[in-house]
């Protein structure tokens, strides 16, 4: 067992260069997610419409059923034939202002070091051997980074090919956690 406050650095250097990564991927590399949203057709006439409901920010599902029994019906049956069926994020309207997204960002990447360092120190001792460290850091900041992403097209038909450019995005933070861990494990 290695002592998590010996980690500390690694943690912290593999969640700046996490962070730095992810900034490339999306700033740099643009094209990479551009096929992550697409663009609904007649714009304008979709932010006229679902404007005039003025929803309140949150998580929208249409149709919507409250129970089981509800989405049992003929009425949910033939409003889900019929469509549209969608799943919707609203967000609150004005500019964007990316810093507290980004902060919000580099606090997850913290707490997934944070997590690899908790399980690699709980399995390891000081000293490991470079490629013990960087399995068990690695995979669990993989998991960390990449997990969560596959329920969204399993349950809600997100795009399989966003889950899949997410995953690799998730495997290159990880091997970057990973490489930092095994290079700064405690001797």
């Amino acid at each position: 067992m290695t002592a998590l406050y010996s980690l500390w650095v690694p943690i912290l250097l593999s969640a700046v260069l996490v962070f730095v990564a992810s900034s490339v991927i999306h700033m740099m590399l643009t094209s990479w997610h551009k096929a992550d949203f697409k663009k609904v057709p007649d714009e304008d006439r979709f932010r006229q419409v679902v404007g005039a409901l003025a929803l309140p920010p949150g998580d929208y599902c249409v149709p919507h059923a409250g129970t089981m029994d509800e989405m049992k019906t003929s009425g949910f049956a033939q409003k889900r034939q019929q469509g549209p069926v969608l799943f919707v994020t609203v967000m609150q309207p004005g500019k964007v202002t990316m810093g507290p997204y980004l902060v919000k960002w580099f606090v997850f990447t913290i707490v997934i070091s944070f997590l690899a360092a908790y399980v690699a120190g709980a399995a390891l001792p000081p000293g490991a051997e470079y490629l013990r460290v960087f399995q068990l850091a690695g995979v669990t900041a993989f998991i960390g980074y990449t997990a969560a992403i596959w329920p969204f097209s399993i349950w809600y038909h997100r795009d399989w090919g966003t889950t899949i450019r997410s995953t690799i995005d998730g495997l290159i933070y990880a091997l970057l956690t990973a490489g930092v861990f095994g290079w700064l494990w405690p001797h």
